[in-house]
């Protein structure tokens, strides 16, 4: 005998056309910047007019690539082009709370590849220069606004899963440490956690908030960053999340959530478009994003969405405040204190 379906209910999510457009500038026109860009021109109706580069070579040949308009030679001229109504700060991790503040300063919307600055104290400094200038910021937590995660939110809320109790991810990219670059570099914020980590750390805030308690075991690299960590998150009524992440390997990218009711298993990479499969006793379900958008094409959905939440005269998103982003870093801080001390 079939087991009975569990109905999937639609994503409530912004349309990737249709809606409002935002003249979009790029500072920092590297491997990121390129796919958001690819994103944007091909599944959206946004638009990137301007970008910027301490290489102005590399900024025309970037715009030439993508067809953007307008080339500034420093940050400084894309923030004072008053045709560009957003920035999108695509630069190394260290460079993020300075670049994000100048444009703010300038009166831009900003956008701020994750993570949003090399700690909790930078996210709060970013978020208070946001908020004493009126525009709008955001970390660019682009996996938030997939239409997997509304419809399993959607699930959660009609009382699916029951209670979250239990959050288990793991993220990891193997990298050669000894062919250098940001990822190893202490100055440059290298390390797995604050490239990878963010996300599963992420994940366990969204289904299960602020923990109570954060335990890390793992290891550095010569230079001093966290290249493997496994990290437990303990919350109140007994909750907890298992995470991993790593520089060292490539792993499955797997996620599950499971609560007092049913479980909601992830497909890998979890934080790519995608699906997930959900149970309630003998009742199960599947959701298939039908979008056709694959891997980092998904930060088209949050394109859209900051420009309707900014058409709508929003200063944050609700879906991922501020709050949310000095909140997981302040969990990132504690796990890095502690490898850091052990190592």
């Amino acid at each position: 005998m079939n087991a009975p379906a569990l109905t999937m209910p639609a994503p409530r999510i912004a349309p990737l056309k249709g809606g409002p457009v935002l003249r979009w500038g790029v500072v920092a026109p590297g491997g990121i910047a390129t796919d958001f860009v690819h994103a944007l021109h091909t599944h959206t109706d946004q638009r990137v007019i301007a970008v910027a580069s301490r290489s102005v070579d590399r900024a025309r040949e970037f715009a030439r690539r993508h067809g953007i308009p307008r080339t500034h030679d420093d940050y400084a001229a894309l923030y004072g082009d008053e045709q560009v109504q957003i920035v999108y700060i695509a630069a190394p991790h260290s460079e993020h709370r300075r670049l994000a503040i100048d444009a703010i300063a300038a009166g831009k919307h900003v956008l701020i590849e994750k993570p949003i600055g090399l700690s909790a104290d930078e996210a709060r400094e970013i978020a208070a220069a946001a908020g004493a200038a009126g525009v709008f910021a955001m970390e660019a937590m682009w996996t938030r606004f997939l239409p997997q995660t509304d419809v399993m939110l959607h699930l959660h809320e009609d009382g699916v899963i029951g209670d979250p109790r239990l959050v288990i991810a793991d993220l990891g990219f193997a990298a050669d440490p000894s062919e250098g670059g940001r990822l190893f570099d202490p100055t440059l914020g290298g390390g797995a956690l604050l490239d990878l980590g963010v996300y599963p750390v992420w994940l366990s805030h969204l289904w299960l908030g602020v923990p109570t308690g954060v335990t890390a075991l793992g290891t550095l690299t010569d230079s001093g960053v966290d290249q493997q960590s496994a990290l437990v998150l303990d919350y109140p009524a007994d909750a907890q999340a298992v995470l991993s992440t790593s520089v060292r390997v490539t792993s499955p990218g797997a996620a599950s959530v499971s609560g007092s009711g049913g479980i909601l298993q992830i497909d890998p990479s979890f934080v790519f478009p995608g699906g997930f499969s959900a149970q309630r006793g003998d009742a199960r379900g599947h959701f298939a994003d039908d979008s056709g958008l694959r891997h980092r094409d998904g930060m088209a959905w949050q394109a859209a969405a900051v420009a309707q939440h900014i058409d709508d005269g929003l200063t944050e998103s609700p879906l991922h405040p501020l709050r949310t982003s000095i909140e997981v870093m302040t969990s990132i801080d504690e796990a890095r204190r502690q490898l850091s001390a052990a190592g």
